[in-house]
């Protein structure tokens, strides 16, 4: 059978008509090797435990540009670069308090979705308290004083 062109080549109910079964198999072996090497690859491929602790590690991490989500809920790239900084960590053999330290001493303890509780940290901690705090204050304020009204 003469090999055609593809110019020549014909569709012919759905089918590739002028190329042998081979040449299909050929093309197709490499679209698949280009999309294989443009498919971009994680830089650090970690066994399945250490990627484990690099997930939980990123829920812990707020993202510096959307600043309500963790690393792994983001889509922002500083995001994705915190994610890859926390596999570099892990795989150069730090545990997870080394990554959260680490973190915290580069970028402050903001970084930290929950910081630690410290001098520096404490109105963090104790103004959610004092807000609910006042919030029961002034609602038992607001009962008496309708009790006292009615009586």
């Amino acid at each position: 059978m003469r090999r055609l062109p593809l110019s020549e080549s014909k569709i012919v109910d759905g089918r590739l008509r002028g190329h042998d079964a081979d040449s299909g198999i050929q093309i197709l072996l490499l679209l698949s090797l280009v999309v294989w090497l443009i498919n971009p690859m994680p830089a650090h491929a970690l066994a399945p435990e250490l990627e484990n602790r690099a997930r939980m590690l990123g829920n812990e991490i707020r993202c510096a540009v959307c600043e309500a989500q963790s690393v792994n809920d983001s889509d922002a790239t500083m995001a994705a670069d915190f994610r890859s900084l926390i596999r570099e960590r892990i795989a150069a053999g730090d545990t997870d308090q080394q990554v959260r330290d680490y973190l915290a001493q580069r970028y402050g303890d903001y970084i930290l979705l929950r910081p630690p509780v410290q001098a520096n940290t404490l109105a963090l901690w104790l103004l959610p308290l004092a807000i609910l705090a006042g919030a029961g204050l002034f609602v038992l304020a607001v009962i008496r004083a309708r009790g006292r009204r009615s009586s």
